[in-house]
Parts: C-alpha cells; structure tokens; sequence
C-alpha cells in the first residue's frame, strides 16, 4: 500500500511521519518541489520555530484563528498543544515555554526541530523525493484503484495522496480542476506601510502594549506591543490585526486609516486630567523632556511637536487646545496606510481549499475519496505565537493517521 504526501513541509512531514508510524507496512513518499525541505519551519520564530503555544483549551485555542477556528476544534479534541509538546519530548527534543506562552526548542534552534523530522522520518523508512513538481493530480480511472501523480518526466501510481504544500497557486488550480472549491487568497500577517512625519524619524522604537483599529470598523481592533520600523508599523498588535482584517484590508487595496492609542487602556480624558495634575504638581518641568507613561521618550517629542508644544514650553504654559491636541495623539492618532509589507519569517495566506469539503474526522475530501489534505493548503490561518504550526501538526496527525489506518485494514 502507496502513501503519497505532496509537500515537504510542517505539515507534510508531520502526516508522512504519523502515518508511517501507524502502519509500517505502508510505503510512504514525500515529494517536495524545491531542493530543501521544511523551509519554513527553518526561518520560523528568527530561525528559532516557534512550534507552537502555550493554550491547553480547545475551546481557548481556536481563538486565535480568524479562518478555520470551527472546523478545528473537534480535531483540537484530539491532537492538541500538549500532545505536540508530548511528541517531540518523546523524540527527545525539550522544549520550554515562554513568557508570552510562546513554545521553543531548548536549543533556540529551528534546525533541532528539522533534525528530529529528519530522523523520524528516517527511521520510519520514509522515502524523500525533492525538486519533483507536481503538475497535477488524477483520481482512479474507472477500474483502477490508485491515484495518478504527474510529475515532469513520470507519473507515479499511489493509493492514497496528502496535498500538504502550503500556500500554492498552482496546486490549488489542480485542485480547483478536480472539482474543489478554492477560497481565494490574500496575504495575512502582513506590515502596514506609512509615510508620516510622526515616526519617520523613529525606526526602532516600540511600544509594550498599543491600541489600534481600522477607523470606520468597530470589531477590527487589535492589542500588543506596536514597534515602529523604517516602512511603517510592525509588531504583534499589528500583525493580529492584519490577520483578523486580511479580507477587508485587501477589499480597501491596502489603503485606509488607522487609530492608534500608544497606550492601551487610557483614553484621552485620562490624559487631560493627567495634564491638568502636572501643571499644579510639575508646573516648571519642560513638557518635551518630560515623556509619561510607558511612551518613549524619541515618540514623546515628535507627539508633543505634532500637538503645537515648543520643546521649551513647560506645564505651567500648556493651553487648553494643546492639551486635547496632545491627549488625541496618545488616545486617537490617525495614520494613513497605503500598503503592506510581508512579514517573511511568519508569512501565511488566507484562504485555499474551502472546510465544508474536507472530512475533519480524517482530513479526506468528501468529493474524492482517498485524497487528503493538511495545513495552509486549506482555509485555515491564525495570528502569530505558533498557533499556525499547531494546525500543522494536528491536520497532519489527523490525516496521517486517517490514511494508515484505513489502509492497514
């Protein structure tokens, strides 16, 4: 019996491994296009991999997906954190968790996590075909019962197929030709590109816990720290962000309005009574050199500057309309985005292959039986922390297992 697993990646290799473990008998196969595998578990995390997250409740974990959260939770029921955790403690790698519930190798080194699959996979007898690309995929003829893979210069016969290749146009068009329906794709996690005098000159800068929200959507808001780069806007707040709006955001061609609040929490009458308490209490203090909260000093000047303070104006001399003006730069500052930038080291896409087609108890189409899917091939995403590599490992566990098992009986 013939396993195939097109896609050498997460969630290729975590199935490939799962299902030649279950059923040893079984001839399992991985075909990966290009010449290395498990690219992006290599870059992940700063070449760390963050493998996945501190979350032990079901109904807690599929928070985090902005697609495929639904779909998920059954099979969370199943293979979750702990049991991801469990699996690469069995196979000696230790992990550790960290503050932000973010789960790393020991070693803060993604290649320990390559090696172990590497290894697995070895001992497992699985075999590994790189540059071999796809070109297309065909169900059994009539009377025949193994799947056709078409490569460039062959086509391979096999009983059971898992498309594991990530964010593909050209897969998900063959699989769009064999009758699936494909949500279409648009980048998530993803940078806001801005030019604006407030933090052009601040690259660098960053702020523990920010506020912001698309101007004009009251439920598109996100929370966490907001760093400040030479392009515009990072960090995890606006990562999040970018994920729960990749649609709209790519509806309004990238170009809309963002409020900012710097610090998360206080409102811009919180600041007006704090300025209205430093004029009596620190009324000769310079206003420039005199940053508060957990606002940076560099991001303090250029807010004071834009809300008409002189950098020698002191308390005392605030004016009314320079203290709502500086009060909305903290609480309201509106930023005008006209594009977006990649984030490379966590780069996902929302869309694909469309839940209500897929067999969640197996990962198997219900329009084609024997052919499987896992990972970022289906329209599943989630925000940063390791919550993407989660849904690797358990759609590919799930599916792994579905094949070996029903083949093994």
């Amino acid at each position: 019996m013939k396993i195939t697993v097109v896609g050498g990646g997460a969630a290729g290799y975590f199935a490939a491994i799962t299902a030649a473990e279950a059923n040893p008998a079984a001839e399992v196969l991985i075909l990966e296009q290009s010449p290395q595998v498990l690219g992006k578990v290599k870059i992940s995390g700063g070449g760390r991999c963050n493998v996945t997250h501190a979350c032990f409740e079901p109904r807690e974990l599929v928070k985090f997906y902005p697609r495929g959260g639904k779909a998920l939770l059954g099979p969370f029921h199943r293979f979750m954190t702990g049991d991801t955790m469990g699996w690469f403690g069995d196979r000696g790698v230790e992990l550790k968790i960290e503050e932000d519930g973010r789960v790393f190798p020991v070693s803060d080194d993604s290649q320990t996590i390559i090696d172990c699959f590497l290894k697995a996979a070895k001992q497992a007898g699985i075999e590994l075909r790189t540059r071999s690309k796809v070109l297309a995929i065909h169900p059994p003829d009539e009377g025949q019962a193994q799947w056709q893979i078409r490569l460039k210069n062959e086509t391979l016969l096999t009983d059971k197929v898992l498309v594991a290749s990530g964010s593909n146009p050209a897969t998900w068009q063959w699989l769009s030709d064999l009758g699936h329906g494909i949500v279409e794709p648009v980048p998530s996690l993803f940078t806001f590109n801005l030019q604006d005098d407030r933090i052009k000159p601040l690259p660098g800068v960053s702020v523990p816990e920010a506020e912001i929200q698309l101007v004009g959507h009251r439920t598109l808001k996100s929370q966490g720290p907001l760093l400040v780069t030479h392009w515009g806007m990072s960090g995890p707040g606006v990562l999040r962000l970018s994920a729960w709006g990749a649609r709209t955001f790519a509806e309004q061609q990238y170009d809309f309005e963002l409020q900012v609040n710097w610090q998360a929490g206080k409102s811009q009458e919180h600041w007006e009574n704090l300025w209205q308490t430093l004029r009596q209490q620190q009324p000769k203090k310079m206003i420039a050199s005199n940053p508060q909260g957990e606002i940076p000093a560099r991001l303090w000047q250029q807010l004071t500057e834009k809300a008409g303070i002189g950098p020698e104006q002191r308390w005392a001399e605030l004016t009314k309309a320079q203290a709502q003006a500086l009060a909305s730069e903290l609480a309201d500052g509106r930023y005008h985005v006209q594009g977006k930038s990649t984030f490379k080291e966590e780069f996902v896409t929302c869309g694909g292959v469309e839940l209500n087609e897929v067999n969640f108890k197996t990962m198997e189409s219900k329009l084609h039986p024997g052919l499987h899917f896992a990972g970022e091939v289906l329209d599943i995403d989630a925000v940063t922390g390791g919550f993407n590599f989660q849904a690797a490992w358990t759609t590919g566990w799930i599916a792994g297992l579905g094949m070996a098992i029903r083949n093994s009986e």
